[in-house]
């Protein structure tokens, strides 16, 4: 097959996966009325069927999480018939209100999202018919979510229901929250036990799965299989438990509707996004391909930065923008960057050039195409206009960084071990970094999942950028997308 030709069927392969993939995705939205709207500061959206007034279900995300992170319940649960509120914390998605407070403390980051999500359901309350309400979180949620549930019962109006998912909650007792449905993960086995320690306190001999019932308090903690922390948000098992538990908690039997594998589809329409890349690259100028380094080199550029960068910003680090360690990963990479860019100064093949076209491509396509989709149907991509300055602060770190990245890994060119190994020394250096100021930069290492993805993702599209048109193309391209998802995946938070 010659070249033009394989181009078009990667191209034809990638729109068929594209719309495939979007039409199984809006299906799950039709027929809905989805109207977005902010209770206070706290941005909303409302999930239900016309002229049905259902119970209400408060739907709450975990940490870096966001509404569109939950729909994989929101949207089954509003076509069974229910209404659904489905809310940003303070410094997460679309609300443009830091989080602040005393992270360590109940007292602090913990009662104001308590408060927040007490707001949310104040508002959801003043709807028609509003007498039936249940919530339901991930993670970081759960807690919020059961504290909120008892503080719901002291003021007098308790909640019928909490399903809590990947659950850690120390306000769980014997009484409170009186019917709870507790879903893990299989591979989160601290969350697992987390989870039937709830259930023991009303049952010692209950089991995963076994429901147990102690007077007015019901409780059962189930498995959803094969799946993780963010993966049991997906899974079809899960979200059929909670549908189910809800149904009997409101006595509703009428309503059928099965959960389907939106997170298959999801997988789906990205790798179609970036397989559609491929063949518009081919269109790009070429320019000759990076010489390669030698390996004493190429472990000099990776691990002299990767011992040092810690070592140097730590002791003098002190927070300076509005986002949770952001500022810290942004002169890290910076420093490394630097320190590789110097390794590798007197590298006879390294070129300076600019080339606009590559790198507008890689980043329209990286951040619009692929960005939109996600924010559409996974995860907060989007940023507010509080986001923009830090996504441009984040640029001054992680472009040098991409850019001596690109020209360590020959842009993707070099051998498996040596991309590799450039990878996991990074990721060792923030974890050095945690190590070293624990209280200040343990949040660093909620950044790695985000590294992670990035090279699986937008690294691959930054590879096919480096083949065609060169390191700099790359670099520059993967600098200014990488900068725009740590952006966009830090929470806010305001130092009080």
């Amino acid at each position: 097959m010659n070249t033009s030709r394989k181009q078009l069927v990667i191209g034809i392969v990638a729109v068929v996966l594209i719309a495939l993939s979007i039409w199984q995705l809006e299906r799950e939205r039709a027929g809905l009325e989805i109207t977005s709207f902010d209770a206070g500061t706290t941005p909303v959206t409302l999930y239900k069927l016309p002229k049905q007034n259902g119970p209400i279900v408060v739907v709450a995300h975990g940490f870096a999480g966001s509404r569109q992170i939950m729909q994989a319940y929101s949207l089954p649960l509003a076509q069974a018939g229910y209404r659904v509120f489905a809310f940003d914390f303070e410094g997460h998605g679309g609300n443009p209100i830091p989080m602040s407070g005393d992270v360590t403390s109940v007292d602090g980051t913990t009662a104001l999202l308590v408060a927040e999500t007490r707001r949310v359901i104040a508002a959801a309350r003043t709807l028609p018919e509003a007498e039936q309400i249940a919530l339901l979180g991930h993670s970081m949620a759960t807690d919020i979510i059961v504290r909120a549930s008892i503080a719901e019962t002291q003021a007098g109006q308790p909640v019928e229901a909490v399903v809590a998912i990947s659950m850690f909650s120390q306000a769980v007792t014997a009484e409170e929250p009186a019917r709870l449905l507790v879903i893990s993960g299989q591979w989160e086995s601290f969350l697992r036990k987390a989870g039937l320690d709830a259930v023991h306190l009303v049952d010692p001999n209950t089991g995963e799965g076994d429901l147990a019932v102690s007077g007015s308090v019901t409780r059962r903690a189930v498995v959803a299989p094969a799946v993780e922390h963010v993966g049991v948000l997906f899974s079809p098992t899960a979200v059929d438990e909670a549908r189910d538990w809800l149904d009997a908690t409101f006595a509703r039997d009428d309503w059928v509707v099965a959960a389907g594998h939106r997170g298959w589809w999801i997988l789906a329409l990205l790798a179609g996004i970036v397989t559609g890349f491929y063949p518009i690259v081919s269109l790009l100028p070429k320019r000759p391909a990076a010489p390669q380094i030698s390996t004493r080199r190429f472990l000099l550029a990776t691990l002299g930065p990767a011992v040092v960068a810690p070592l140097l910003i730590t002791p003098f680090y002190e927070n300076f923008l509005p986002v949770l360690v952001a500022d810290y990963v942004m002169l890290h990479l910076a420093v490394f960057g630097t320190l590789q860019v110097a390794i590798l100064g007197k590298w006879s093949g390294m070129r300076w050039g600019l080339p606009i076209l590559p790198v507008a491509a890689l980043t329209l396509w990286g951040i619009f195409v692929f960005g939109l989709a996600l924010d559409r149907y996974a995860a907060s991509f989007w940023p507010t206009p509080e986001r923009l300055p830090i996504i441009a602060a984040l640029c001054l770190g992680t472009i040098p960084f991409m850019v001596a990245d690109s020209y360590v890994t020959q842009a993707g060119r070099s051998a498996l071990w040596r991309r590799f190994t450039a990878r996991i020394l990074l990721f060792l250096s923030l974890g050095i970094a945690a190590m070293l100021d624990p209280e200040n930069l343990t949040f660093v290492l909620i950044v790695l999942p985000v590294f992670v993805l990035f090279f699986l993702v937008h690294g691959l599209m930054g590879r096919w950028i480096g083949r065609q048109s060169g390191a700099i193309a790359a670099g520059m391209g993967l600098g200014i997308c990488l900068a725009w998802a740590l952006g966009v995946s830090f929470p806010l938070f305001a130092n009080s």
